[in-house]
């Protein structure tokens, strides 16, 4: 019983003469696999040459300018520095600024130094924060000479030293 074998008309038909050499397939797929490790190596130090370039540019980025916040008290005047880019002010002994005082929130006040400036936030606390007597309802720039007010602690603010 013959079984006749019906080939499409488009199929590729490759003769025994005309077959590619192992060596020649073997090359092919070497040069494929350098080409692939070539590219992955390329990849990756591509990526490491941006992270450098990235960690050069945080480190040259300039540090946050010093703020003083000066408060008179019945001894004088008391001043709290600090040479960070958030400070916390509120009643919580865990604030960068803490002040024993009821009309003082536990998380009142939050100075931030972006943008090369100082900027006041009223953290939702109960009396509110005052700038130059004006409330803060949203992030305000702070500058030298300028008053804060928290609750009932008055604070005058000193940048840079």
């Amino acid at each position: 019983m013959k079984t006749a074998s019906i080939k499409p008309k488009n199929s590729l038909i490759i003769l025994p003469h005309k077959k590619m050499s192992a060596w020649l397939l073997l090359a092919i797929r070497l040069l494929i696999t350098a080409l692939l490790y070539v590219f992955l190596g390329w990849a990756v130090i591509t990526i490491w040459l941006d992270l450098r370039r990235q960690a050069e540019i945080i480190r040259n980025r300039p540090a946050a300018a010093a703020i003083k916040l000066l408060r008179d008290t019945e001894s004088g005047v008391k001043a709290y520095q600090f040479n960070k880019s958030t400070v916390t002010i509120g009643r919580d002994p865990g604030c960068d600024c803490s002040f024993d005082d009821k009309t003082v929130s536990n998380r009142h006040t939050r100075l931030s130094f972006h943008h090369n400036q100082w900027w006041v936030e009223d953290l939702g606390s109960t009396n509110g924060t005052f700038l130059n007597q004006e409330p803060v309802s949203a992030t305000i720039v702070v500058t030298t000479g300028d008053q804060i007010r928290c609750g009932n602690i008055n604070l005058s603010v000193q940048i840079g030293g």
